[in-house]
């Protein structure tokens, strides 16, 4: 609709008045309500519109002019008198327009929050309230451990039951106690999501009373399944490197137990006329195997490297290899005392600090926990199946069915294994990552 102001009029009117300078508001009419509010000491002015919606005239603010001129105010009068015509009223319309602009810009702005962002808030949130300011980093070590390789990445407003049980489902009956603390730091973390506007209201996906509790025993209720300390295989290399350091039998034991997966106990009690270095060939007989029968380990060229470095110029067949004290058998705890002074050596003066070579709950590794290392790299890493791994690590088949087709000791499939592992052990630490060549596997065979 046409009003009564032209531009130029306008500008003439605004001249004048900055001429003259009014003592009190002046409207500027353009017609059918729209006018353009000049206030005394302002410049310029702004446009209002003036209507009536249910008995109560109102004023409807569009705009600063000259940002907004007479043709845009012009246009925004009519989209309002075209609302009132419909029955709406215009400002409140307006109003719950911008009112649905801030909550879709804030859920957008929520669902860039990741569970991962929400976390460190909700440590930050903890932190006054913890006497050690360690706590903090102990609080979300469990998480980056556990939580945070499946739902860490994810929008904190769309993290479900589901996702929460991703997370506690593997590790419920083998680390129970870590395990409840987690769900219960997730639950944390997910209050102080909704709190903060990151997640919309109603349960908690980690509540454990009547919704965790009815897919997951109670943690008091679950039998812990108690596993040795093993150190994750992607620190296997530098470790190595650290054990090359370490001088003395104990050492040396150690590092030939971890390139052939054998347990300890085997390993120091092996003599020379068990090992044949030609073949690369090591058979401990069947009185010193757990499962008494007898087990042939291929020994792989780092193998080997160890037992040139240990053997003497002509050893007796019944002589130890990896011989103590005036000869005797090493003890255990000479074995498991190169891992103590590695990771005291690490901590140097700070009593507080954590073992450097540790497992994913924080506990110092033991030598026996290296078998199970081995079997995590086999498995993510490897293209051979379980039944080389196990028959490389000496492990009884407990169904009868598969024991009785198992007559090989699959000797020469475990060779490329052990040196491949023997590789992976001695390659210099922080090199390209391993191929998962098991992932490959299963897709090839899918």
């Amino acid at each position: 609709m046409a009003g009564g102001l032209t531009a130029a009029g306008l500008r003439a009117k605004l001249a004048a008045l900055a001429k003259n300078p009014p003592s009190s508001p002046v409207r500027i009419g353009d017609g059918g309500g729209l006018h353009l509010l000049v206030k005394p000491g302002q410049p310029g002015g702004a446009w209002v519109l003036r209507y009536s919606f249910g008995g109560r005239r109102r004023d409807m603010g569009l705009g600063p002019y000259p940002e907004v001129g007479l043709a845009e105010a012009r246009e925004a009068a009519e989209a309002a008198r075209r609302r009132l015509r419909a029955g709406a009223d215009p400002l409140a319309a307006r109003e719950a327009e911008r009112a649905e602009q801030a909550r879709m810009a804030a859920a957008a702005k929520a669902k860039a929050v990741t569970f991962r962002e929400a976390a460190a808030a909700a440590a930050e949130a903890k932190r006054d309230g913890w006497s050690n300011p360690k706590h903090a980093a102990q609080w979300l070590a469990t998480l980056e451990q556990h939580a945070f390789p499946k739902i860490g990445s994810m929008p904190v407003a769309e993290v479900g039951t589901d996702d929460v049980l991703r997370v506690l489902r593997p590790i419920w009956s083998k680390i129970p106690e870590t395990a409840s603390r987690i769900r219960q730091r997730i639950e944390a973390v997910l209050d102080t999501a909704r709190i903060r506007g990151w997640r919309q209201g109603g349960d908690n996906p980690a509540r454990w009373r009547g919704h965790l509790a009815e897919e997951l025993p109670p943690p008091r209720r679950v039998k812990r399944v108690e596993h040795r300390p093993a150190l994750p295989w992607q620190e296997m290399p530098a470790f190595m490197a650290e054990l090359a350091k370490v001088e003395g039998m104990g050492a040396a034991a150690l590092r030939f137990a971890i390139l052939t997966a054998a347990r300890t106990g085997e390993v120091r009690g092996m003599t020379w006329g068990e090992v044949d270095m030609e073949a690369a060939l090591w058979t401990v007989p069947a009185a010193r195997m757990k499962a008494r029968r007898a087990h042939r380990v291929p020994l792989s060229a780092a193998a080997l490297d160890v037992l040139r470095a240990v053997r003497p110029e002509s050893p007796r067949r019944d002589a130890l290899v990896f011989p103590g004290a005036n000869g005797a058998m090493l003890s255990d705890m000479t074995v498991s005392a190169v891992i103590r002074r590695m990771n005291e050596a690490a901590a140097g003066d700070d009593p507080d600090a954590p073992p450097r070579w540790r497992d994913h709950e924080g506990r110092a590794v033991v030598p026996h926990g290296f078998r199970s290392t081995f079997r995590d790299w086999a498995g993510e890493t490897r293209p051979e199946g379980r039944d080389v791994v196990e028959r490389a690590l000496a492990h009884t088949i407990k169904d009868k069915a598969e024991a009785a087709y198992a007559r090989s000791d699959l000797l020469e499939k475990r060779r490329p294994l052990m040196e491949a592992w023997a590789k992976w052990c001695e390659r210099p630490a922080g090199g390209a990552e391993v191929r998962h060549l098991a992932a490959e596997r299963r897709r090839r065979t899918a």
